[in-house]
């Protein structure tokens, strides 16, 4: 068993103690249905906690779609102050556009708007609080991943990454192993080790 344990660990981006340290793991005590496939357990306290396994194949896999995608038409929205810093430096580093805080309407919708871009494709940090932009991406037909807590629902999300995505160090570790994964995918580094920024170099200070 223990065996099995070990080699599950070396197959995953990172041990899986760094994801539980992160607090990556760490749900609400809301499910939604659609969520239950990444639960992991419900903990005394009422809390969900989610399976990181699950969300470590899953940044697997996003790495892999985004980087069909070039770096320019990939657009990274968050309203929610933690996901500020995680996605402005996951766009210097990788190349995409990003929009942190308030979304303007009509940013994918109104070519006379000075703020209209064009993305390909679209990652939300919180579907709920970055509702306009989904509602968006549906109307123009882009795929959009979404970072996915227990309480989110996924009827409007192409591809789910579950994890805590109202943490700071959480938000920073998934977008840091992201843009790693993508650097690794591009060939921009040969090993993971050579990827020259930190997960720190992510965080949102307080």
């Amino acid at each position: 068993m223990e065996e099995g344990m070990v080699e599950d660990e070396e197959d995953m981006l990172i041990p899986e103690e760094q994801y539980l340290t992160a607090g990556v793991h760490i749900g609400t005590q809301q499910k939604s249905a659609s969520m239950e496939p990444f639960i992991f357990k419900v903990r005394d306290d009422g809390l969900f906690v989610l399976d990181v396994e699950k969300s470590d194949s899953r940044i697997t896999s996003i790495a892999k779609l985004l980087s069909r995608y070039p770096p320019e038409k990939i657009l990274l929205v968050s309203a929610r102050q933690y996901g500020k810093k995680p996605i402005e430096t996951f766009s210097e580093v990788v190349g995409t556009m990003s929009i942190a805080g308030r979304f303007i309407p009509g940013t994918l919708t109104n070519p006379s708007l000075h703020t209209f871009i064009e993305p390909e494709v679209m990652v939300v940090v919180d579907p709920a609080a970055d509702r306009q932009a989904v509602r968006e991406a549906i109307g123009i037909g882009i795929p959009i991943v979404g970072l996915v807590d227990t309480n989110n629902r996924l009827e409007n999300i192409d591809i789910a990454l579950p994890t805590n995505n109202k943490g700071r160090k959480a938000l920073a570790l998934v977008f840091w192993l992201l843009a790693r994964e993508m650097a690794m995918i591009k060939g921009n580094v040969e090993e993971r080790e050579e990827f020259p920024f930190e997960v720190e170099d992510f965080e949102q200070e307080l």
